[in-house]
């Protein structure tokens, strides 16, 4: 009798559970304080006895509000406070019990995997899974030939800049003081074709004076770097191609400080910011705040404005500077001075001048007011990217102190300001609500999506074919450290494939370990699968997020990391079926809510195959990936998203080895289950209601109506 009665004892469907803190499951998503908050969790119809909300070891049993054809549906209303509220669901029938949190179904209360809201915390709306595309302005299009570096106009980093006469050669082992010519005014040209790719927001590596072409270097915070925007004034000398240091640079002093053209270059930036958001997009800068560069006129090692006799003497030049406190110098002595160089700088390199806020309520509130003037008309840019968040300060308390300030200081200006940051490792600490709004996605983007489709190290430095392929470590990476991180800031993170500090996606794919000083920039292209590529922006695509492109990779460029993932943007070598390709993934992401907002949940892990879904509202859209070198079948179980056999779903994609398919191809789901054939290395995207966002679907509904009637 005990064993029939032990086998009849009903068990919790762990796969029909679902809650999230989507805007579906949790009401409002982004509550203010002290604000009513209605939680949903989901359950296997007539499946569970019993559903409490947890929080602090305290439950109160849920109310079961409504019931579909495939689940039982609880909720429980809460009045949020000021405070942090953590929480999480526990799930009984009969002697089963199950908690589900932020990593889905388990046995385990761990607090720190609880479902967490924070109230008055929100992230903007618009920045919410838009699609993002980056550009390193020197190497994407030469607008502007008039302001373009000259050869031998000044001395960095110990030997004379040179301009690059060839467009489309490659960059060297050492990079930084080479120019191509890239300008606003190129990134002005193009922003028809930057629209046409279904962007949103255009985020800028940095635009300020600087002498590299990287630009994290910083001379100037308050004006737009004249060799991007307006020189107007020009003359003065060029360097002797021996030369060691700036005494005589006096073309790079006119161009890079004179009041002319700095003046000339910030009123370009508004005209430009103008055009882009006349076109309906947004902008994002880069603020490199943790450090700034030799050349800065705070500091002037290279006595650029000591030269110009415009300026205050920088701290270099005197220990009477007024910018004295915002470095700080190990030799203090009075005749250290002038042209001390003991100053602190970043991880060693005088160089990269360490800003030393601590000791410096002026620099703090500099800085604070270069946040605020670029947030603010005429420019009203849309959000900041900040370079190495993490480190600014000197200790990890000040830290998260800065950010607050900075958050407040922007946010005041306009609140629809994203703030994310360069990061790598657990966010959470800056990610509260006080701080930052979201990151550049390495953790819980580009490291598993790469390591699952091609084994490599971002920096194609290591290969590990263990990972290769693993669906399991896949979605394993992807919940822990979007756990770490609250939703409203997993949908703003930045989701690249590729970027100026990492190799080329496509290079990653020929899962070849090399950079160019050792293999050559050629190497870079060999054996790259264009179809792993592919399957990667179809990921990125669909994954909760603001995907964003790194510009050229829609156009097949390659490249080994930092610099030569840096390279110009192939004009009229582009791959242009490529480029096509993303128009329309960007159309299917475009027009189905569930792949903007949508919450996700796994749906199959296996060796080189893997399925998602994306659920938002009525909403549910299907992700297939089969990373394998022969076809395969798969069988995705649908019904976890509440999709049944009567539904049908249109196919707006497949990739495949040579190509992809467009247009909408119907398919049944039977006994909740959607049973593929897919070809070597592939990926498709299915979607429920397909009649509503494409209107040949809809009349192939209303003819077979009508051959119904017949």
């Amino acid at each position: 009798m005990a064993a029939v009665e032990e086998k009849m004892m009903r068990r919790i469907n762990r796969d029909a559970l679902f809650s999230a803190e989507s805007g579906d499951y949790r009401i409002p998503m982004e509550p203010e304080a002290c604000e009513d908050v209605l939680l949903r969790m989901r359950t296997a119809k007539g499946n569970a006895e019993h559903v409490y909300y947890v929080e602090d070891g305290a439950e109160v049993e849920m109310e079961k509000t409504m019931s579909d054809e495939l689940f039982d549906y609880y909720e429980y209303e809460i009045t949020v406070g000021t405070d942090q509220v953590l929480y999480h669901f526990k799930v009984t029938a009969d002697q089963d019990v199950c908690l589900y949190n932020r990593l889905g179904a388990t046995d385990e209360n761990q607090e720190c995997f609880d479902f967490k809201i924070t109230p008055g915390f929100y992230t903007p709306d618009w920045a919410k899974g838009a699609v993002m595309y980056q550009i390193y302005v020197d190497r994407f299009c030469n607008g502007d030939k008039t302001n373009d570096v000259e050869s031998c106009e000044y001395i960095y980093i110990g030997r004379p800049v040179e301009r690059v006469e060839d467009w489309n050669s490659a960059p060297a082992a050492m990079d930084v003081g080479r120019f191509y010519g890239g300008d606003l005014q190129g990134v002005w040209d193009k922003l028809d074709y930057i629209k046409s790719l279904g962007v949103e927001a255009i985020y800028l590596n940095p635009v300020f004076v600087s002498p590299s072409n990287h630009k994290y270097d910083c001379q100037d915070y308050e004006h737009i770097d004249p060799h991007f925007a307006k020189i107007v004034k020009d003359g003065g000398e060029l360097v002797k191609p021996e030369a060691e240091d700036n005494q005589e640079a006096g073309r790079y002093v006119i161009r890079s400080a004179a009041k002319e053209n700095l003046e000339a270059s910030d009123a370009f930036f508004a005209r430009f910011m103008e055009e882009v958001h006349k076109r309906g997009m947004k902008v994002i800068l880069d603020g490199v705040f943790n450090h700034c560069g030799s050349f800065n006129k705070w500091l002037d090692a290279e006595q650029i404005y000591e030269h110009s006799g415009d300026y205050e003497p920088g701290a270099f030049i005197s220990k009477d500077s007024p910018y004295r406190s915002f470095f700080q110098f190990h030799d203090e002595r009075d005749e250290a001075w002038p042209y001390n160089r003991s100053y602190d700088g970043w991880w060693g390199h005088d160089t990269l001048p360490k800003l030393n806020y601590e000791q410096s309520e002026k620099l703090v509130e500099y800085i604070l007011n270069v946040a605020r003037k670029w947030a603010s008309p005429p420019y009203s840019i849309d959000g900041w990217r900040l370079d190495v968040a993490a480190d600014l300060g000197h200790t990890a308390e000040y830290n998260h102190e800065f950010w607050r300030r900075f958050r407040q200081a922007v946010k005041e200006v306009n609140p629809e300001v994203l703030i994310l940051a360069e990061h790598y490792g657990d966010p959470s600490s800056w990610l509260q609500g006080d701080q930052w709004d979201s990151i550049m996605n390495y953790d819980a983007f580009m490291e598993p999506v790469t390591w699952f489709l091609t084994g490599m190290e971002k920096h194609s430095d290591s290969y590990n074919g263990g990972i290769w392929g693993d669906g399991e470590a896949f979605f394993n990476a992807m919940r822990y450290h979007m756990s770490r991180m609250q939703t409203n800031t997993v949908m703003t993170a930045m989701n690249q494939l590729s970027n100026h500090d990492h190799s080329r996606f496509l290079t990653r794919t020929n899962q070849m370990v090399g950079r160019i000083g050792s293999l050559g920039a050629e190497m870079a292209s060999e054996g790259v699968k264009t179809c792993v590529l592919r399957e990667a922006a179809l990921i990125q695509m669909t994954w909760p997020g603001a995907p964003t492109i790194y510009y050229g990779d829609e156009a097949g460029l390659c490249g080994w990391t930092d610099p030569d993932s840096r390279r110009t943007y192939p004009w009229g070598k582009e791959d242009l079926e490529l480029i096509e390709f993303h128009r329309y993934l960007t159309g299917i992401r475009r027009r189905n809510p569930s792949l903007r907002l949508g919450a996700v949940k796994q749906l199959l892990a296996g060796r080189y195959q893997i399925a998602y879904g994306r659920i938002h509202g009525p909403y549910q859209a299907v992700v297939a990936i089969s990373n394998d070198p022969k076809m395969r079948t798969m069988e995705i179980p649908v019904w976890q998203l509440g999709i049944t056999d009567d539904m049908i779903l249109g196919r707006p994609i497949l990739t495949t080895e040579e190509g992809y398919n467009a247009g909408v191809l119907l398919y049944r789901v039977k006994d909740g289950m959607l049973k593929l054939n897919m070809p070597p290395y592939s990926g498709a995207v299915f979607i429920s209601r397909p009649e509503e966002f494409y209107p040949v679907v809809d009349s192939w509904f209303a003819h077979e109506e009508e051959e119904g009637q017949k």
